[in-house]
């Protein structure tokens, strides 16, 4: 389950609260897991997959990949020993991780680099639990910022352009939000969405799930000029996590297996691999690289035969 939600709804408990959570409901722990890097390759419409390589050597919780724009490493969240969340770099070239963030009484979730290419921003459980978009600087050494003041409690978010972004606003229903920065100035545009929130290439559009009854998830798009919102594809049963290629390719998983639709070409989800025969199994978030040629992806490691 998303870690956000599960912290929110561990706060508000806390505090005597009853917050409702969307599906699937709170764990006590996020569940252990791994990043896992597979070279891609796109030819004649047709996409190749190498085999996963294993980046992270905590035995823990490893999530939300993202690569930066240089395309040189990807950061990624880690609870580690402190039971904080931190922010990690991975090199790609020399395969080396550094920690970005250290903080001893906050936790920084869902690294995602900030148009500006010097900065990343997270989403900050802080002190008291309040859940705020926050800015670091890449280069290190100077304190983070606080980009939204009012707008909370947040639970992930897109860039759009250098002052508007797409938010999951946690709540009653769960809202995306369409957020002017400067102004803090909030539009709510869909409620029941999942957490996966990505720019389309080449469009000014936000892609996102939305759940429009247990059974039923759908792929959609929010034009951000004209606000129209338009269908593209179903989920696989019971995923909401995606990522698109630089192309304009959606990739999701279901279990151990990665599949592709191109909406120019497929009439339907394409499967591409099968993980399996790796020891991968419960793929759920997905990072692809700028220029298409490295897929990250967040797994469960299947137990060893006996």
């Amino acid at each position: 389950m998303p870690c956000m939600l599960m912290l929110f709804v561990l706060v508000a408990a806390a505090r005597g609260q009853t917050t409702p959570a969307p599906t699937p409901g709170p764990q006590p722990t996020p569940p252990p897991n791994d990043i896992f890097l597979v070279e891609m390759a796109s030819a004649k419409g047709q996409l190749r997959v190498g085999e996963p390589k294993r980046i992270t050597t905590w035995e823990g919780y490893n999530n939300q990949p993202m690569f930066l724009k240089d395309a040189r490493s990807l950061l990624y969240t880690s609870i580690r020993a402190d039971r904080q969340a931190d922010i990690y770099r991975y090199d790609l070239s020399d395969g080396s991780t550094v920690r970005v963030t250290e903080t001893t009484k906050t936790s920084e979730y869902s690294p995602t680099p900030a148009p500006d290419g010097k900065s990343f921003s997270v989403i900050r459980v802080e002190e008291d639990g309040t859940q705020r978009l926050w800015m670091f600087p890449l280069a290190g050494g100077a304190e983070p910022t606080l980009i939204l003041e009012k707008i909370k409690p947040v639970g992930y978010h897109v860039w759009i352009d250098g002052q508007t972004l797409m938010l999951f606003i946690l709540g009653e229903p769960v809202t995306l939000q369409l957020v002017d920065r400067k102004q803090e100035r909030a539009e709510i545009i869909a409620t029941n969405i999942g957490r996966s929130l990505h720019r389309i290439p080449r469009q000014r559009k936000v892609s996102f799930v939305r759940k429009l009854s247990e059974q039923q998830w759908m792929i959609q798009a929010f034009d951000t000029e004209t606000h129209a919102i338009s269908s593209l594809i179903k989920t696989l049963p019971g995923s909401e996590d995606y990522s698109w290629t630089p192309q304009g390719t959606l990739l999701m998983a279901s279990g151990s297996k990665l599949f592709k639709w191109n909406p120019s070409k497929d009439a339907g989800w394409q499967e591409v691999a099968d993980f399996a025969g790796a020891g991968l199994k419960t793929i759920t978030r997905l990072a692809v690289s700028p220029k298409g040629d490295r897929l990250a992806l967040v797994a469960q490691r299947a137990a060893a035969a006996p």
